[in-house]
């Protein structure tokens, strides 16, 4: 009866956490699904601020957006809408991932914690705004630079609107999750499996690995690359020294742990 008891005893706590996870699972899933309903309805507007980007590429009055397919613009908005909703959901759903797991953690691992989850939706919105206001109007008026003619035939952009979408989708995605490197580098370093100096000393395949990156999640134009691994390699640099910052911060909490005079007993 003994064993048993023990067993009902340690299966108790287990069953109140995925009591608890399914609880934020369920709320982090109604409150997408009422953003998406709400982003569903201003799904036009949230295309026209997307689109925006290509329409001042064009000259004045020209451009558009067609579709080959009669449900391809119904899907499109639910796109719109799902990407939309998860983007301005993510706060909430952070919170409730942070809410979940926080009451495990010790108190300095809270503090540690936590800055990374402030810095990840600020890094990810630095990088999609940087796609949106400056990395699309450029790569666009590139591409849109080719229309012209070839032998006596007109050759002009029609880029279909589901198309646009994914290509918009793919720039803000790639540039919001290239920003999150430094929240990478520095849970790596603090979770001990990679060192400030190893990094230091790997400089040059650094600059080699940001430059196959930006020719992989952008398009091939020179621009586009160049605006992302630009500002890839600064955010490295800058998470080299905000670990040094922390090494020396650690180190001066340590050194006043150790010291004899701080923990002496007067008595």
């Amino acid at each position: 009866m003994g064993v048993l008891r023990d067993i009902d005893e340690t299966q108790a706590p287990l069953m109140d956490h995925l009591i608890e996870l399914r609880s934020r699972l369920l709320r982090s899933v109604f409150v997408l699904a009422v953003t998406f309903g709400i982003c569903f309805y201003f799904a036009d507007q949230i295309l026209a601020f997307l689109a925006k980007p290509l329409s001042n590429a064009f000259s004045e009055g020209e451009g558009r957006l067609i579709y080959t397919k009669l449900y391809e613009v119904f899907f499109v908005e639910m796109k719109v809408a799902l990407f939309a909703a998860f983007c301005v959901s993510f706060p909430f759903i952070a919170n409730q991932l942070w809410a979940f797991v926080a009451p495990g953690l010790y108190a300095r691992e809270k503090k540690a914690f936590l800055p990374f989850l402030i810095a990840t939706p600020v890094l990810f919105t630095a990088g999609a705004s940087l796609a949106y206001f400056v990395v699309m109007p450029t790569a666009f008026r590139f591409f849109l630079g080719f229309q012209g003619s070839a032998g006596g035939l007109p050759i002009e952009a029609l880029p279909s609107a589901g198309e646009y979408l994914s290509l918009v989708m793919q720039f803000i995605l790639a540039f919001g999750i290239s920003f999150l490197l430094p929240v990478l580098l520095l849970l790596l370093e603090r979770a001990g499996l990679v060192k400030r100096k190893t990094l230091a000393k790997a400089r040059a395949y650094v600059v080699v690995g940001v430059l196959a990156v930006a020719a992989i999640v952008t398009p091939p134009d020179p621009g586009s690359q160049l605006i992302l691994a630009v500002p890839l390699y600064l955010l490295f640099e800058g998470s080299l020294l905000l670990m040094l910052l922390l090494e020396r911060k650690d180190s001066k909490e340590t050194t006043g742990s150790e010291d004899p005079g701080a923990s002496s007993n007067p008595g």
